[in-house]
């Protein structure tokens, strides 16, 4: 059985545990690293993108990896930038990370279904860390008619010992950066242990203020549905709920979420 990690390199140890998870349940794990164009809306975001391809190599040949996939621009694209599907994703990309980012979830869309095509796994292991991501995924794996045949497996987000999601854009920070980045994961902790039923759309605006007070430009902090996103302001106690946030540090975007 085969199992994939789609990956943009700059490896750290929560890509490392995808693999740790694929080669539990899968006899061979096929890992991909690819910078892919179309998914970034900024191209200097694109630009910065860090690549550490040898320590990549050896990460996942310490980690048991079975076979990397480096594909070239043109092998995922082979009819051009300009010869790509349209995804029929609903609100989803048009909500948090789609309404800051347009037209990423498609650029996500385009680069998994051809590595999809390519490496035909019989399970996809994704991190929770891209909680809408890993929704448009499941979404687009409904519309390759692949429900039946791939499984979808989310895995829990890994954190630095502070609390700190793990992300590859991690380092881009400086040592000041750094330290003050924890506070994203903070007010997503601070909501999952101060909500109560009832109004929560103060607990949700002191998380962003806390943030913007300490230096953050705050895309958006938000309680949602957690099996559809829509945003929640009045809570019954009992609905599943998500918390996240994104924010910018200086020119680093960081995102993260908590389940409640």
């Amino acid at each position: 059985m085969v199992g994939f990690v789609p990956t943009m390199g700059a490896l750290h140890a929560g890509h490392l545990s995808l693999i740790d998870f694929c080669r539990k349940e899968c006899s061979l794990t096929v890992c991909s690293i690819f910078v892919n164009p179309t998914q970034f809306n900024d191209p200097a975001d694109f630009e910065k993108y860090p690549s550490t391809l040898e320590s990549d190599i050896d990460r996942l040949e310490s980690a048991g990896c079975d076979l990397l996939f480096l594909p070239s621009v043109h092998e995922i694209y082979p009819g051009g930038l300009n010869k790509i599907n349209k995804y029929e994703l609903g609100d989803l990309e048009t909500k948090l990370e789609g309404a800051f980012r347009p037209g990423h979830f498609q650029g996500v869309c385009q680069v998994v279904e051809r590595l999809l095509e390519i490496v035909q796994p019989a399970k996809l292991f994704l991190g929770q860390k891209d909680y809408q991501q890993c929704m448009v995924i499941a979404k687009l794996i409904v519309l390759m008619g692949k429900e039946e045949i791939l499984s979808l497996r989310i895995c829990p987000t890994l954190r630095e010992s502070d609390g700190l999601a793990m992300s590859s854009r991690n380092m881009r920070l400086n040592k000041e950066e750094r330290i003050k980045a924890v506070q994203v994961s903070r007010v997503l902790k601070m909501i999952k242990e101060q909500i109560k039923p009832g109004d929560i759309s103060g607990l949700i605006s002191s998380a962003a203020f806390i943030l913007a007070d300490e230096g953050f430009r705050v895309d958006y902090v938000s309680v949602a549905d957690a099996d559809n996103l829509e945003p929640v302001e009045e809570w019954d106690g009992r609905k599943k709920l998500v918390a996240l946030a994104a924010a910018f540090l200086n020119d680093v975007r960081l995102i993260d979420n908590m389940i409640l």
